[in-house]
């Protein structure tokens, strides 16, 4: 049975069983499983073994939490892991161990001989547990298809699935099976999501392997082909189109001339998002981009605003980059987007909070494209002008916030992304603005544009000390994060993605904890 690293999922107990409770967990652990010398138990082919996870705090119960390849663990109980053999329509018990978790925590890998239902040795098979505390909560979400991969069965096409590796010191360990489809060279597999601990150490620019196989029911499953990449080289592939990677067999290379590939792997989504307690996190994002006079006459090719031939400007870049971290988190893709700091017409007043698409009704954008349609339909219609204040847009944003806290659970939780030259005027105020937002369920992030002096955004940012009023109110909680776009505008979309969702997460999970809420789980696919 090979080893096989697990999702770390909510913990399900069997009918009639009463599971852990949550509030006991004291931290989660991912489980990679994988025996040795297994009985066989088919008279004309190998067993097909399957992992369940057993868990009890106390007691005689025992309930059911996973099967592989999807098992979770945590250190306040004791478990056992029993091995099944699949026998038509239903589970024989073949084999057990019982160990208490803490062992496997303590010492990351636990090696035991195998044990009938009866206690008698399962001859020489042993179980090893090896256990990895799940630090990372960023999980990859995938939509892969395959086009032209080598025929493999005689009467048929081929029955493809692919196993995605990491690298570890001894050697690659799975992270993840795909489905098998049936009978098909042009498979296209459901999406799938994998966490990023589990399939890169959390490390981007680690080497992954992908193999791709032709799947037989005796368990014997032809090679097609393989390929390495890094999880960065995919994620910047498919920001414009799909990620296609050569599905190469080393074998077949040497004994046929001519010899290009076994197919093609295509990679159709590839973006890293946020769990937070095993719930994906959908926050409601709102844009604010500063339309001052500091950053320049858009005129003029020295402006932040100037528009270049080729359709580009600092601020088109950094809304287009960013945007496109943070939409995977808004479930409708409607983006209220507003500008401030600019003269409006035809009154020419000053406003510091007007939708960029000039409807006080519906100031919502559809998905980035449509903020950066309207951006640039804005732009020259307005008169860049001043003050640079922060604190209405704040203010705004935290209305809704206060109106979602009234609620019994909060269903939303708001991001504000202010996209700014650094230039602040009404310090003081927005001080206050943040201080008053700490206690809504609400965080921002402001991305600087331009070289300019942002000391400003990173006093707000509060890494350093708590933030707090200019009469010397503390925020409750930091919800501020500043990323300066320049230092990662060549750093690739994964370097920054992490630094822009960097805080994120400890500051969704401070707001609940803060006031005992329940955070709204993932919609249930139909």
């Amino acid at each position: 049975m090979a080893a096989a690293p697990s999702r770390v999922i909510p913990v399900m107990a069997a009918v009639g069983t009463p599971a852990p409770k949550v509030t006991d967990c004291v931290t989660k652990v991912a489980l990679s499983i994988s025996c040795e010398k297994l009985l066989d138990m088919d008279a004309f082919s190998k067993s097909d073994p399957q992992c369940v996870l057993l868990m009890n705090s106390s007691g005689p119960h025992w309930c059911e939490v996973s099967r592989s390849k999807s098992l979770s663990i945590t250190n306040a109980y004791s478990a056992c892991f029993v091995l099944f053999t699949y026998k038509s329509f239903s589970y024989s018990v073949e084999l057990s161990l019982e160990c208490f978790s803490v062992q496997v925590v303590s010492s990351r890998k636990l090696t035991r001989p195998l044990v009938m239902k009866d206690k008698k040795p399962a001859g020489k098979g042993t179980i090893t547990i090896c256990a990895e505390e799940r630090t990372d909560n960023r999980v990859v979400d995938f939509e892969v298809a395959g086009r032209k991969l080598d025929k493999k069965d005689f009467f048929g096409k081929s029955d493809p699935f692919l196993e995605f590796y990491k690298p570890t010191e001894t050697g690659w360990q799975l992270a993840h099976r795909t489905e098998v489809i049936k009978n098909t060279l042009n498979p296209v597999w459901r999406p799938f999501r994998i966490p990023l601990q589990s399939l890169c150490g959390g490390d981007v620019e680690k080497s992954i392997k992908v193999e791709c196989y032709d799947y037989n029911s005796s368990g014997s499953h032809d090679f097609i082909g393989s390929f390495e990449t890094t999880l960065s080289q995919i994620q910047q592939a498919t920001q414009t189109y799909a990620a296609e990677f050569e599905c190469t067999n080393s074998k077949k290379k040497q004994k046929k001339k001519g010899y290009k590939n076994s197919g093609i792997i295509v990679v159709k989504k590839c973006k890293v998002l946020i769990i937070l307690n095993d719930i994906l996190l959908f926050y409601p994002g709102q844009i604010a981009i500063d339309f001052t006079g500091s950053n320049g006459d858009p005129s003029s090719p020295q402006s932040l605003h100037y528009i270049n031939p080729q359709g580009y400007n600092e601020y088109l870049a950094a809304i287009w980059a960013v945007g496109n971290v943070i939409q995977d988190y808004d479930s409708d893709k409607m983006f209220p987007a507003f500008g401030f700091g600019a003269q409006l017409p035809p009154s020419w007043q000053v406003s510091h909070e007007f939708p960029i698409n000039f409807n006080p009704s519906n100031p919502f954008c559809a998905g980035i494209e449509g903020v950066v349609q309207a951006y640039q339909q804005c732009l020259p219609q307005v008169k860049l002008y001043g003050p640079t204040n922060f604190s209405p847009i704040i203010n705004h944003v935290a209305n809704f916030g206060l109106q979602a806290l009234q609620q019994e659970t909060a269903s939303q939780y708001f991001v504000l992304l202010i996209i700014t030259d650094g230039v602040i005027t009404d310090m003081d105020q927005t001080r206050s603005a943040i201080v008053n937002a700490s206690r809504l369920p609400m965080s921002i992030i402001i991305v600087g544009v331009g070289g300019a002096d942002f000391s400003a955004m990173e006093f707000l940012d509060g890494d350093n000390g708590i933030l707090r009023s200019a009469v010397g109110e503390a925020a409750l909680r930091d919800i501020v994060q500043f990323v300066p776009f320049r230092q990662f505008q060549n750093a690739g979309i994964a370097a920054l993605a992490q630094s822009v969702l960097a805080e994120l997460p400890d500051q969704v999970a401070s707001f609940f904890n803060l006031f005992d809420l329940k955070p709204p789980r993932e919609p249930t696919p139909s």
